[in-house]
C-alpha cells in the first residue's frame, strides 16, 4: 500500500501551516487499525491540508492514496476516506464552476485562463490543486458509481455526491440515482441522492428539465415517505428560478407536519459537519475556547431534516415573510433536535436580513421555557446574538434569568451563572447577555455575582458596559478586576483590553484613575495593544481623564515611544480629554502628507475622521483634504466627510461629488457617509434618492456587519429624511446595480 508516497518530495509543497512534510504520516495515519488515530490524522488532515475546503497541490498530490484507500474493503474507516475524497472534490469543483462564470461574465476566452489559477512562477501557485484535484477525481468516475451501490451504508453515503460532481455522462449519472432512490432503504442515502439530483441539474443544463419534472412527481407521490418529498420540494425550488415560495412553504409546512419523530440517537449524539480537534481547558484563555466551542456547535446537525430545510432556507434568501412561516412551523416541531437547528435558523435570519422580526423572536422567548436545556440554551443564544432586535423577548428573558425553584438548591436565579450543568449554565449566561444588550438592569445580579466570584467573568464584562445606569456598582468590580492582571502575560490581554472598554463605556468617575495606572504600566512594558485600549477608555471619560494628559502627550508626540497607530490613539484620547485643538491640529497635519510626521500613508481615513471631529477649528486643513477628497475609494470617502465637517456649507458641492458616486459604487460606505448626511441638513438633497433606495437593502449589510449598528443607520437615514420633509419610505427603484450584487 501506499507505493511511491515516500518517493515525493513534500517539503516542496504547502499546506495552511507551512510545509507538507506530514502529509504521508497523515495518510499512514487515515489508514491506521485505532480507531483515535485515525481521528486524530483525519482532524489534522481537515485542518490543515485541506483547511477549510481549500485545495493546495499537496491536497491534490495526496488523493491517489486516499483513493487506494476508498478501493481496499479491508482498511477500516474506509468510508472517511471517501468522504475525504468527495469533500475535496466538490471544493475543487466549485472553485472551478466559480472561476469558469466569472471568466463567462467578464466576457474572457477560456485560453486567457483555462482553470483561474496561477501558474508555477506565482507565488500562489503552490496553494491552487483544484484543477489538478478535479482532473483526478473525474477520472475515478466509474469507482464513484460503484461506491455509491457499496455494500456498506457508510460508504454508499459518502460517495452518493461525486454523482452530481464527478461524471461526465449527465444523462448516466441521473439514471443511477434514479436506481439508487429505489433500491435504498435508508432516509440519509434517500435524501443524499435527491439532493445530489439537484447538484447535478444546477451543474449540467442538459438534464435540468428532466431533474425537475422528476421531482415534481416526487413531491406529489403519496406512497413515498414525508422526508423524500419534502426533499424533492427543496430540489425543486433550487431548480425552478422565481417559484411561487408561498405556495412552497404551505407545502413544506405541511410535510414537516407528517414528519415521523427521528430516533432518539439523532439529536443526544448531533453529527458533527466533519472531525474537530480537541480543545483542553486550559490550553487557550476562556474566550478562544468559547469560540470554539460555538463553531463546534454550530457545524453539528440534531435532525435528519436540518440540511434540506438550511438548503430551502438558502433559497428563499431575504423573503423574510415566508421564511419566518417556515421557522414557526419548524421552532414548534414536537422533536427537540430540530428545535434545536431551527433555532440556529432563526438567529441566521434576524442576524442576515431585515424585516418584521418581531413575531419570530417572540417565539424564540418562548422556547425559554423548553424541557430540555439545550433547547433553552439555543434559544437564549439567539436572543443574545439578536442585540436590540430582542425587544418582544424582554419579559421571557427577565423570567427566566429570576426564575427560583421551591427547594434551597443553589443554583437558581443568579446563581445559575455558575450552574454545575453546561447546558443551563450557557442558557443563564445567554439570556443574561441578550437582557443587558437590551440595556435591562434585571441583568445585573448575575453580573455581579459573575464579577465577585470570577466564573465566567470574561462574559459579565462584556455585558457591563451595556448598563450604563448600573455604573455605580459595576465600575468598581471592573476596577478591582483591572487592578488584578498581569500586563505580562499575553492570554489575559484580550480580557484586559475587554474591561478597559467596558470602563470607558460606563465613563463612572472611578474609572480614569486606574485606566491611567494600567496606560503607564503598558507603557513601561511596550504592550502596545494594551497602551491603545487605555487610551480609548479614557478618550472616552472626556475631561475626567485630564489628570492623565502629560502621559497623553508623551505618546502623542512624533518622537514618542509608540507606532503611528499608538500615535494616532493618544492624539484623539487627548483632543477628548482637554487639548488644545491648535495643539492636536499641528500634531494631525503632518498626517495629510504622504510620510509626514510618524503616520503610514493607510493613516490617512484616520487622520481625516479626527480632523472632521475638530470641525471648524481645524480649518487649516482645508486645502489638503481638497487634494485627497477625489475619486471614489475610501480615503476620497473619509476626507470629504472631512472636508464637509471642517468646512461646512461652503464644501457641501465638493464633498457630495465625492461621497454620492462613492457610495453608488460601495455601499458599504454607508457608514461613513450617512453620518455625514446628517450633519450637512439642506444641502443633503441631492442624496435622498440614495437614502431611500439604502433604505429598501433586504440585508444588514454583509457578513461581518451588525445589527445594531445596522438599525442606527436605518434611524439616521430615516431622520436625514424626515428633516428634509422628504418620504421615509424605502425605495428600490434608485438601487444602484453594485449594490444588487452584494
Amino acid at each position: 500500500m501506499f507505493e511511491g508516497l515516500d518517493e515525493i518530495d513534500w517539503s516542496k509543497m504547502h499546506h495552511a501551516y507551512g510545509t507538507a512534510e506530514e502529509v504521508p504520516e497523515l495518510l499512514r495515519g487515515i489508514a491506521a487499525a485505532g480507531e483515535e488515530t485515525r481521528s486524530r490524522a483525519l482532524s489534522r488532515f481537515y485542518s490543515a491540508v485541506h483547511h477549510q475546503g481549500d485545495v493546495y497541490r499537496c491536497t491534490a498530490a495526496a488523493l491517489p492514496f486516499l483513493f487506494e484507500l476508498a478501493r481496499d474493503a479491508a482498511v477500516p474507516g474506509r468510508a472517511a476516506a471517501v468522504q475525504l475524497l468527495v469533500g475535496v472534490g466538490r471544493s475543487a469543483v466549485e472553485h472551478l464552476d466559480y472561476e469558469r462564470d466569472r471568466r463567462a461574465g467578464r466576457g474572457e476566452d477560456e485560453e486567457d485562463g483555462e482553470d483561474g489559477e496561477p501558474g508555477p512562477e506565482d507565488p500562489y501557485w503552490d496553494y491552487c490543486g483544484h484543477s489538478a484535484a478535479a482532473e483526478q477525481l473525474c477520472s475515478w468516475s466509474g469507482e464513484f458509481v460503484g461506491f455509491a451501490a457499496d455494500p456498506d451504508r457508510l460508504v454508499r453515503q459518502a460517495a452518493l455526491p461525486a454523482l452530481g460532481l464527478f461524471v461526465a455522462d449527465a444523462e448516466h449519472a441521473l439514471a443511477v440515482l434514479r436506481e439508487r432512490l429505489a433500491a435504498e432503504p435508508g432516509q440519509v442515502e434517500r435524501l443524499s441522492v435527491v439532493e445530489t439530483a439537484a447538484v447535478l441539474a444546477r451543474r449540467r443544463p442538459e438534464v435540468a428539465a428532466v431533474v425537475t419534472a422528476w421531482f415534481d412527481g416526487l413531491a406529489a407521490d403519496p406512497a413515498l415517505d414525508a422526508t423524500v418529498r419534502l426533499a424533492a420540494l427543496v430540489g425543486w425550488a433550487r431548480c425552478v428560478p422565481g417559484f411561487d415560495a408561498e405556495a412552497a412553504v404551505r407545502a413544506a409546512v405541511g410535510l414537516l407536519r407528517e414528519q415521523p419523530a427521528p430516533a432518539d440517537g439523532w439529536w443526544h449524539s448531533p453529527t458533527p459537519a466533519q472531525p474537530r480537534p480537541e480543545i483542553q481547558p486550559d490550553s487557550a484563555p476562556a474566550h478562544v475556547i468559547a469560540a470554539f466551542e460555538e463553531l463546534d456547535r454550530h457545524g453539528r446537525v440534531h435532525s435528519p431534516v436540518t440540511g434540506l430545510l438550511r438548503t430551502f432556507h438558502e433559497v428563499l434568501g431575504a423573503q423574510v415573510v415566508e421564511r419566518t412561516r417556515l421557522l414557526a412551523e419548524q421552532v414548534r416541531s414536537e422533536d427537540p433536535g430540530a428545535r434545536i437547528d431551527a433555532l440556529r435558523m432563526a438567529k441566521e435570519l434576524v442576524r442576515s436580513w431585515r424585516g418584521d422580526h418581531g413575531p419570530l423572536v417572540a417565539l424564540v422567548g418562548e422556547r425559554l421555557a423548553d424541557p430540555y436545556p439545550q433547547v433553552a440554551a439555543e434559544a437564549a443564544g439567539v436572543l443574545a446574538a439578536c442585540g436590540p432586535l430582542a425587544g418582544p423577548a424582554r419579559e421571557a428573558l427577565a423570567a427566566f434569568v429570576a426564575v427560583r425553584c421551591d427547594g434551597p438548591c443553589g443554583q437558581c436565579g443568579p446563581r445559575a451563572w455558575a450552574h454545575p450543568l453546561r447546558e443551563r449554565r450557557r442558557a443563564h449566561q445567554e439570556a443574561v447577555l441578550a437582557l443587558a444588550g437590551l440595556g435591562d438592569e434585571r441583568a445585573l445580579p448575575s453580573l455581579l455575582l459573575a464579577l465577585d466570584d470570577g466564573t465566567d467573568a470574561w462574559r459579565a464584562v462584556r455585558a457591563a458596559s451595556q448598563l450604563p445606569g448600573a455604573a455605580a456598582e459595576l465600575a468598581p468590580r471592573l476596577v478591582e478586576r483591572l487592578r488584578g492582571f498581569d500586563l505580562a502575560q499575553e492570554r489575559t490581554e484580550a480580557e484586559v483590553l475587554s474591561v478597559l472598554a467596558a470602563l470607558g463605556e460606563l465613563a463612572d468617575p472611578a474609572g480614569p484613575g486606574p485606566a491611567a495606572e494600567v496606560l503607564d504600566r503598558a507603557v513601561r512594558g511596550e504592550r502596545w495593544p494594551v497602551v491603545r485600549s487605555a487610551l480609548g477608555a479614557l478618550r472616552r471619560f472626556g475631561p475626567l481623564a485630564a489628570p492623565a494628559l502629560p502621559a497623553v502627550r508623551a505618546l502623542a508626540s512624533p518622537d514618542g515611544p509608540g507606532d503611528a497607530e499608538t500615535a494616532l490613539a493618544a492624539i484623539a484620547t487627548l483632543r477628548a480629554v482637554g487639548g488644545d485643538p491648535d495643539e492636536v491640529l499641528a500634531l494631525l497635519l503632518p498626517g495629510l502628507d504622504e510620510g509626514g510626521g510618524p503616520f503610514r500613508a493607510h493613516d490617512l481615513d484616520k487622520v481625516a475622521d479626527l480632523l472632521g471631529e475638530i470641525g471648524p477649528a481645524a480649518a487649516a486643513a482645508l486645502p489638503r483634504l481638497r487634494e485627497h477628497a477625489v475619486g471614489r475609494d475610501w480615503t476620497a470617502v473619509h476626507c470629504a466627510a472631512a472636508l464637509g465637517a471642517v468646512g461646512g456649507e461652503g464644501e457641501a458641492a465638493a464633498v457630495l461629488d465625492v461621497l454620492l458616486p462613492a457610495w453608488e459604487a460601495n455601499v458599504h460606505t454607508a457608514r461613513v457617509v450617512v453620518p455625514c448626511l446628517e450633519r450637512m441638513g439642506p444641502a443633503a438633497r441631492p442624496a435622498v434618492p440614495l437614502l431611500r433606495a439604502w433604505l429598501a437593502l433586504p440585508g444588514h449589510g454583509g457578513l461581518f456587519s451588525r445589527i445594531d449598528r445596522d438599525e442606527e443607520l436605518q434611524r439616521t437615514c430615516r431622520a436625514v429624511l424626515a428633516g428634509l420633509g422628504a418620504d421615509t419610505a424605502p425605495d428600490a427603484s434608485a438601487t444602484p446595480g453594485a449594490w444588487r450584487t452584494e
